[in-house]
């Protein structure tokens, strides 16, 4: 592969803004040149001072005022409910019922489950997500098509069939057997190959038995490196049912540490109504949390507590999530203008400096994939989004009156959304570009 470059002001970060000096983990770069070589980022200094040393002919991308970010990185989505985003009046459980659980039935055909994964990776890329922590359904050929899409990007993808032996449609139910056993062929036929990375999914707990959340317990144990995802605290009803399912478990988050998956690379979607003890494992464990505000708001679940999460004295690793189809858009854009509003109503303030560490670094350490993406740095895989400040009449105005690099990223998470990612790159190579004429999207090597 050969080197080429990228141009433009280049914003990251070197450490937690939760526990330290925001304006000290920021790291802006005016006019930076972003040197790409197989795969990785190979350097990256100002441009007037990099660029001669550059090899003769190389090619240099100038995105005039635009601002390179790492890739956002989605700790939690659901990749079948593509197609039911904004499905109308209901609380989290009925809405499983009367939305989910039906559009999930459909991709028991694998013509539909490629075609809705084909939708929902350039939905992500469209909007700068080149990462994501993703739920398929309980059918392997859903997992297939996911991660056979993902594979033709180059993406980094983390992603796993759901799990559910009761509470849930017939169609939709596995046995603790088949879903172990199902689940230990696709990890086999899935994970490292390429960038593909398994994740064991039960759904949440009260889809799952004892026994089959113990057979997860397994599964991550004999995988090294594995991770695990499910749902934690969502909504007060969901809680009261769980604790009515598992009467000897002394809290929600209780019922998976018994199963042994509260420990490192396990994400908890939501996290809503934890206590100080649950934050306190989490904290010990290593288990991460993402934060889905739009989906939260949608569903009428709650306030997620991020500030606490962050306690300096046990501080949580925390992730930003879009979950669709709950959630009501793929822009970790508007998710943040939402995580912004969570805050306020908590009586707490998140910053610009904050909000896009959590979209990016702070994602990529809830991952556990900090030492390879989600921050700016000779070394890390390349996987790059082109954020333009001018992208709509709104944007623009407002943007000649920013005073500094905070407020311009305060009023990017507050009024850009996908029309905002000029570009976005994965392993170095440009697979989404805006202003390009008829199709927007080509796989990496794709003339």
């Amino acid at each position: 592969m050969s080197t080429h470059a990228i141009r433009g002001d280049v914003v990251t970060f070197r450490g937690d803004p939760f526990l330290q000096d925001p304006q000290q983990c920021l790291v802006y770069e005016r006019d930076a040149l972003v040197v790409l070589a197989d795969g990785k980022i190979a350097d990256i200094g100002p441009a007037d001072q990099l660029g001669p040393r550059l090899p003769a002919g190389t090619e240099v991308a100038h995105y005039k005022d635009a601002i390179i970010s790492a890739g956002f990185i989605d700790t939690h989505i659901h990749y079948p409910q593509t197609q039911m985003v904004a499905a109308f009046g209901e609380h989290l459980l009925e809405w499983l019922n009367k939305y989910t659980f039906v559009v999930e039935q459909q991709f028991a055909g694998e013509e539909h489950s490629r075609h809705i994964a084909r939708v929902f990776l350039r939905e992500l890329l469209r909007c700068g997500t080149t990462t994501a922590a993703i739920y398929c359904t309980v059918h392997p050929q859903s997992v297939d098509a996911l991660f056979e899409e993902s594979t033709r990007f180059n993406t980094r993808m983390v992603a796993g069939k759901v799990m559910m032996n009761r509470n849930a449609p017939e169609a939709l139910l596995d046995t603790t057997e088949r879903g172990y056993r199902e689940s230990s062929e696709l990890i086999q036929r899935w994970h490292g190959k390429g960038r593909q990375v398994y994740c064991i999914t039960p759904r949440f707990a009260p889809t799952s038995t004892e026994d089959q959340l113990a057979a997860c317990g397994a599964l991550y144990r004999e995988n090294p490196g594995t991770y695990v995802q499910t749902h934690l605290c969502e909504n007060k009803d969901e809680i009261a049912w769980v604790l009515s399912l598992f009467p000897e478990r002394k809290s929600y988050l209780d019922v998976y540490a018994h199963a042994g998956i509260v420990g490192p690379r396990s994400i908890y979607g939501h996290g809503i109504h934890l206590t100080e003890d649950d934050f306190a494992t989490c904290h010990q464990t290593g288990a991460a949390l993402a934060h889905c505000p739009t989906s939260n708001f949608f569903l009428g679940s709650g306030l997620f507590r991020l500030f606490d999460a962050k306690k300096a004295a046990r501080p949580v690793r925390v992730g930003l999530g879009t979950d669709i189809g709950a959630g009501t858009s793929f822009s970790q854009l508007q998710t943040l203008n939402e995580a912004y509003k969570v805050a306020e109503m908590n009586d707490t303030k998140i910053t610009s400096i904050q909000a896009f560490y959590l979209a990016t670094r702070g994602s990529a350490e809830a991952l556990y994939f900090d030492d390879r993406i989600g921050t700016v740095a000779p070394g890390y895989e390349a996987d790059l989004v082109v954020l333009d400040p001018r992208s709509t009449p709104l944007l623009a105005m407002r943007s000649e009156y920013c005073s500094d690099i905070a407020e311009q990223l305060f009023v990017l998470m507050m009024l850009g959304d996908d029309r905002a990612v000029r570009a976005t790159y994965v392993a170095g190579e440009m697979v989404y570009d805006r202003d390009a004429q008829g199709d927007k999207f080509r796989y990496p090597g794709q003339a």
